[in-house]
């Protein structure tokens, strides 16, 4: 029989084992399950790159997500910024307004990448009119990560959308006002956007501050990202890549888990915004390869890269 000396020293020695061997794990509460760190990205069942050679390839190739102090698109994705929506105002013009907006907002974005200890789950919210009579409002609610876009509000339609809004995507012509716990997630499509951008939040006018958003919580995002959206994940189909899917394919930078609500056209055919009300058929897509844009979202479904709430 071991001494009570031996006996308490062999318990210590069990006892820093398993400390050890438990350090090494983490509970991934989501997923009532065990994961060890070194053999997945996040904390989730299932993380958006593993398993998976054509995402993963994807999402490697992408440029930072968001403008920073730091960093400079190149004169390449300038020029292809400047070819989209061409306004008359050139690459110096850009640089200048942009060098003058990180004096105002944050040098570097609040950008949270994944971990072993953490499930990061996103709700990204469109406008289809197929949320209308959904009731997906309190499923929505449940993520970490709300991000709506545009216009795209809660009040009145809530049982069906939700309430929460963590990030809103937007461009001038569809500001909206936010709260102060909101990012305002700017899509600049053309040079002078940053001006517009520039101006909302001038130092020397307290109440323009005041009525769009945060400066502490702006995010600006990069035309390079726009750029290799368009050509690596839409061929270079239509003219430019459509806010919403700018924004489901930067959700899936930014998330471990990506939920996709009102994306795609009503059970008619039709696209429309669940806030308007219909009054001709709307089979078409705009400037966007809407449909196209559809088959891709579709395919990341059907290969359980993301949760995918068609409404109907």
């Amino acid at each position: 029989m071991l001494s009570s000396g031996k006996t308490r020293a062999v318990i210590s020695i069990l006892c820093i084992a398993a400390v050890g061997l438990f350090s090494r794990f983490s509970w991934n509460l989501s997923g009532f399950s065990i994961s060890h760190h070194n053999a997945t990205l996040c904390a989730c069942r299932k993380c958006l790159p593993e398993t998976d050679p054509w995402l993963r390839d994807l999402l490697k190739a992408a440029p930072p997500t968001f403008l920073s102090r730091n960093y400079t698109p190149s004169v390449v994705d300038l020029k292809w910024l400047q070819r989209l929506r061409s306004d008359g105002h050139n690459i110096n013009f850009y640089k200048t307004t942009v060098d003058n907006l990180f004096k105002i907002f944050p040098s570097i974005p609040d950008v949270v990448k994944p971990s072993p200890v953490r499930c990061r789950t996103c709700a990204v919210v469109g406008n289809s009119g197929n949320l209308k009579g959904s009731q997906y409002g309190p499923r929505i609610d449940m993520h970490d990560i709300v991000i709506r876009m545009n216009h795209g509000t809660t009040k009145g339609y809530e049982t069906d959308v939700g309430t929460k809004t963590t990030h809103h995507v937007m461009y001038p012509e569809s500001a909206v006002n936010l709260d102060n716990t909101t990012h305002l997630v700017m899509f600049s499509f053309k040079m002078s956007d940053l001006l517009w951008l520039l101006k909302k939040f001038d130092p020397g006018d307290d109440s323009s501050v005041k009525k769009i958003a945060n400066k502490d919580l702006v995010l600006i995002l990069n035309p390079a990202f726009m750029r290799y959206v368009y050509e690596m994940w839409l061929g270079k189909r239509g003219s430019h890549p459509s806010t919403g899917f700018l924004t489901l394919v930067l959700s899936l930078q930014i998330c471990d888990e990506v939920s996709v609500f009102g994306f795609g056209a009503d059970r008619n055919g039709n696209w429309n915004h669940y806030f308007e009300i219909l009054r001709n058929q709307n089979w078409k897509t705009g400037p966007h390869a809407g449909m196209h844009e559809y088959n891709i979202i579709q395919q990341l479904y059907q290969k359980k890269k993301i949760v995918f709430f068609k409404g109907f």
